[in-house]
C-alpha cells in the first residue's frame, strides 16, 4: 500500500473513533472542540513484507528461490535464468531443444530431480523441460542444494528444481511472441477465467517453439578437394531442426466447503528433433531424428481440516517416442556424405526404434499441526515407469517390456521457537526400488546377464535442517542428509538414440553437509544489501557418471565407487530505490575420484583426480537499471547487462595423456545485453536482446559448441 494512502486511512480511522465517542459529539452550533492553532502531523508509515521466495531462502535448507516476474518479458528460458544463480550451472549440447545437464553444488545430471508444483515434471511428458516450460505460467523456481524437503518425496541426491506456477485468483490473458537468430520462433498463451456465478476456474495454456539451430560451427574438420586434405573451417549446422508444442487445460475450484483446491487437467506435448551430432561433435549426422508425443491426465486436491492438512496428486502419462535411423551414410560438417556399411548412430542395421513409456505418479501428503511450535508431516510417492520397446525396421530386434517402480515414504517433524527465530526439521525416508526387466540384447554392453531381472530393494535415508536468526542482518543455517538416488529409466534403459542401457547400474548414496550465513541490511528506505554464503561437502558412493565412446559417439552411465565433493558459493545483491540492481555470485567446487585401486587390485591412475568434463569455478554479474514514467505515467524502461565467467577444465581424466596434448574446455567470458519497455500499466511489453555480444567461442558438455552472437525480440501482452 502506498504511504500517503495509508496515512489517509489512519487519519480517517482516527476521525471515526472520535465521532464514535459521545464526549466528542458536536453541538450544531459548535465549530470545533480543538483550538484553532492545534496542528496534527501524521508521520509517513511504510510497511515492508517478504515475498514467498525470500521466506523460503531464509528457511532451514540451502535453497535459491528465483522469482520469474523480473524476466517474464524477456526472450529467455528457465534454463537461462537458473544458470545465473549461485552454485548452479547449466550445460547444453547445442542450441534450442538440445540435451542439457544441470549442476547444483558439484552434483549434476540425473542427481537433480525436477518438479512442477511438487509433482515430477516428467508427468507432462519427456519433451517438456526447463527449456520450453512457458515462462508466463511460472511464479518462481526453487533450487534446493543438497538436502531436499520431504514434501517433494524425492530420491534426489544432489538437489531438486521445483517450478512453482502462478495461482492468482483473477481473470487474465497473457500472450507473447518472440523471434530470434537461427530461425527461432516462440509463442506462449495462458490465462484464467472464472465462470460467472460459480467458483469454477478454467486455465488454458498453449506453447510452441521452433528453431533451425543453424548457427555457425567454428573450426570444424572437413575434406578440401582443392587442398586434397582435411582442413579446419567454419560451417553452419544443417540438420538440427527443433519443434515443440505443449497444450494444457485445467478446470477446478478454490475455497469451497469441501476443498481448498481441486483441479483436474489434461495436457499434450509433442517434440520433433533432428539429431545433428552424437555426444561429441566429431560425429555428424544428417538423417537421424527423434520424435515424441505424450498425453497426460491429472487431478490435484488439497484441504485444511483445522489442525490437519491433506493433499493428493494423481497423474498418468502416455509417453511415446520414436528414433529413426535408416540412412547408411557418413556425414561431414559441410553436408557432404559417403555411403556407409551401417546406420548413423551406432553403425548397425536400419532401425526405427519405438519406446512406449507410460508413467503413473501418486503423491499423498498429510500434515498435522500439534500446536504453533510442532508439526508432523507424512508423504508418499509412487512412481511407476514402463518401457515397452520394439523396432519397426530391425526384424532381428527382440521386443521387451521393462518396468521400474519407486515407492518413497517420508516422515518429518518440524519445530519452531523464539517467535520463529529458530526453526528445525528432522526427517526419515524409505526408498523402495522394484525392477522388472525383460531386455537381454547387447548383454556385453548393457550387463543384462549380470542382474536379477525381477527384484525389489529398500534403502533408508535421514536428515536434519536448522536455522537461527540472530538479527535481520545475520542468520545461520545448516543441514545434513544421508540420501539415496535411484537410477532413472534413461540411465538404466537408455534413450533409444545416443545412450546405451546399463541394467547393472546401482543406486547412488551420499552424505550431504551444508552450512550457510545470510542477511539483509537496509541503510535507509533507498538502499538495501542482501548477502548469502554457503559451504558444502558431499561424500558419494556408487556415483553415476556419463561416459562416452569416442569411436561410436555413444554415451552410457556407469558407477564410480567413490567421489568426494566440497566447495562453496556466495551471492551479493544491492538495490537502490528499486531502480538500480546489482547482483554478483560465484561458485567453486572440487570433485575428486577416491577409487584408490581398480577392480584387478592395481592402483588407479585417476585416484584423487578432479572429475572431468565439469566446470568447477564460475561466476555471474548482473546489472540493471529501471527508468520510470519516461513517456507516460507508469511506464518502465529496464536496461540490463549480464556477464558470465567459466574457468577452463579438462575434458577427460587429467591423469591420461601428455600435458601438452590434454583436451581442455577453455575459459569462457560471455556478455549479454537486454532492454525491456513496458507501458499501459504493464499491459504491453517489448524486449530486445543480444546474447554473447562479443561472439566468443562457447562450449559445454563434451566440448560441444554453443551458439555464437544472437539477437532476439519479444512482444508480450497482459490483460488483467
Amino acid at each position: 500500500m502506498k504511504p500517503h494512502l495509508l496515512s489517509f486511512l489512519l487519519f480517517f480511522s482516527f476521525l471515526q473513533m472520535q465521532a464514535a465517542d459521545p464526549a466528542h459529539i458536536q453541538h450544531p452550533d459548535t465549530v470545533s472542540d480543538f483550538p484553532e492553532d492545534d496542528t496534527f502531523v501524521l508521520e509517513e508509515v511504510k510497511i515492508y513484507g517478504k515475498s514467498a521466495a525470500k521466506k523460503l531462502e531464509e528457511g532451514a535448507f540451502a535453497v535459491n528461490a528465483v522469482e520469474i516476474t523480473p524476466n517474464v518479458n524477456r526472450s529467455v528460458t528457465l534454463n537461462d535464468i537458473v544458470d545465473r544463480t549461485a552454485g548452479v550451472k547449466v550445460r547444453r549440447e547445442g542450441g534450442m531443444g538440445s540435451e542439457f545437464d544441470l549442476t547444483i553444488n558439484g552434483m549434476s545430471g540425473n542427481s537433480i530431480r525436477y518438479f512442477i508444483d511438487g509433482v515430477p515434471l516428467e508427468t507432462k511428458g519427456s519433451g517438456l523441460t526447463l527449456d520450453n516450460v512457458p515462462l508466463n505460467t511460472v511464479e518462481r523456481v526453487e533450487l534446493y542444494k543438497g538436502v531436499v524437503p520431504s514434501y517433494l518425496s524425492s530420491d534426489a541426491l544432489g538437489g531438486a528444481v521445483n517450478i512453482v506456477t502462478k495461482k492468482s485468483r483473477r481473470n487474465f490473458l497473457d500472450a507473447s511472441y518472440g523471434i530470434a537468430s537461427f530461425h527461432t520462433h516462440t509463442g506462449d498463451i495462458t490465462g484464467q477465467y472464472y465462470i460467472p456465478g460459480t467458483a469454477i476456474a478454467v486455465r488454458p495454456t498453449f506453447s510452441i517453439n521452433y528453431s533451425k539451430n543453424d548457427y555457425m560451427m567454428k573450426g570444424v574438420e572437413v575434406w578440401s578437394e582443392e587442398e586434397d586434405k582435411y582442413i579446419f573451417t567454419n560451417k553452419k549446422r544443417f540438420h538440427d531442426d527443433y519443434f515443440s508444442l505443449f497444450g494444457q487445460i485445467e478446470a477446478g475450484v478454490n475455497s469451497t466447503r469441501w476443498a481448498d483446491m481441486f483441479f483436474v487437467g489434461i495436457s499434450y506435448n509433442k517434440l520433433d528433433k533432428d539429431i545433428q551430432t552424437g555426444a561429441m561433435q566429431n560425429k555428424v549426422y544428417g538423417e537421424a531424428s527423434r520424435n515424441s508425443h505424450s498425453f497426460n491426465v491429472s487431478a490435484r486436491y488439497a484441504k485444511n481440516w483445522g489442525h490437519v492438512s491433506t493433499r493428493l496428486n494423481l497423474s498418468h502419462t502416455w509417453d511415446h517416442s520414436e528414433t529413426v535411423d535408416t540412412a547408411f551414410r557418413k556425414y561431414s560438417w559441410d553436408g557432404s556424405w559417403m555411403p556407409s556399411s551401417g546406420n548413423e548412430l551406432n553403425n548397425k542395421g536400419k532401425t526405427i526404434r519405438v519406446y512406449r513409456r507410460p508413467l503413473t505418479v501418486v503423491n499423498v501428503g498429510v500434515d498435522y499441526n500439534v500446536n504453533e511450535h510442532h508439526t508432523l508431516a507424512f508423504n508418499y510417492m509412487l512412481n511407476r515407469r514402463g518401457n515397452d520397446r520394439y523396432d519397426r525396421a530391425d526384424k532381428f530386434f527382440e521386443p521387451s517390456n521393462d518396468i521400474v517402480t519407486k515407492h518413497i515414504l517420508s516422515l518429518t517433524y518440524s519445530q519452531s521457537f523464539f517467535d520463529q527465530k529458530w526453526q528445525t526439521s528432522y526427517f526419515v525416508k524409505d526408498y523402495i526400488n522394484a525392477l522388472s526387466i525383460e531386455q537381454s540384447d547387447d548383454f556385453t554392453i548393457t550387463g543384462s546377464d549380470q542382474i536379477d531381472k525381477k527384484n525389489s530393494k529398500s534403502y533408508w535415508g535421514a536428515g536434519i535442517g536448522t536455522r537461527y536468526t540472530i538479527w535481520e542482518q545475520l542468520a545461520v543455517k545448516g543441514s545434513y542428509e544421508h540420501s539415496v538416488r535411484l537410477p532413472l529409466s534413461r540411465e538404466l534403459l537408455g534413450n533409444g538414440t545416443t545412450v546405451y542401457a546399463n541394467l547393472a547400474l546401482n543406486p547412488e548414496t551420499s552424505n550431504n553437509y551444508n552450512i550457510g550465513v545470510f542477511g539483509t541490511w537496509m541503510a535507509d528506505d533507498d538502499n538495501q544489501l542482501s548477502y548469502e554464503a554457503n559451504g558444502f561437502i558431499r561424500h558419494v558412493q556408487n556415483y553415476i557418471r556419463a561416459t562416452v565412446s569416442e569411436r561410436e559417439g555413444m554415451m552410457q552411465y556407469v558407477n564410480e565407487p567413490a567421489i568426494d565433493i566440497k566447495g562453496f558459493d556466495f551471492e551479493i545483491s544491492y538495490w537502490w530505490r528499486r531502480q538500480l540492481q546489482i547482483a554478483l555470485n560465484g561458485s567453486w567446487s572440487d570433485a575428486r575420484d577416491l577409487k584408490k585401486y581398480k577392480t584387478d587390485g592395481n592402483p588407479s591412475a585417476t585416484y584423487k583426480n578432479r572429475v572431468p568434463n565439469r566446470p568447477w569455478m564460475f561466476g555471474n554479474v548482473d546489472v540493471s537499471y529501471t527508468f520510470n514514467s519516461l513517456i507516460e505515467k507508469e511506464d518502465r524502461l529496464r536496461i540490463g547487462a549480464a556477464y558470465q565467467y567459466i574457468h577452463w577444465y579438462f575434458l577427460n581424466w587429467e591423469a591420461f595423456g601428455a600435458v601438452s596434448s590434454k583436451a581442455r574446455i577453455p575459459t569462457q567470458n560471455i556478455t549479454d545485453l537486454s532492454i525491456t519497455y513496458s507501458w499501459k500499466k504493464d499491459r504491453f511489453n517489448l524486449s530486445l536482446e543480444c546474447n554473447n555480444i562479443f561472439d566468443r567461442l562457447a562450449y559445454d558438455n563434451y566440448m560441444l559448441q554453443k551458439p555464437g552472437r544472437s539477437f532476439a525480440a519479444k512482444f508480450r501482452i497482459f490483460i488483467n
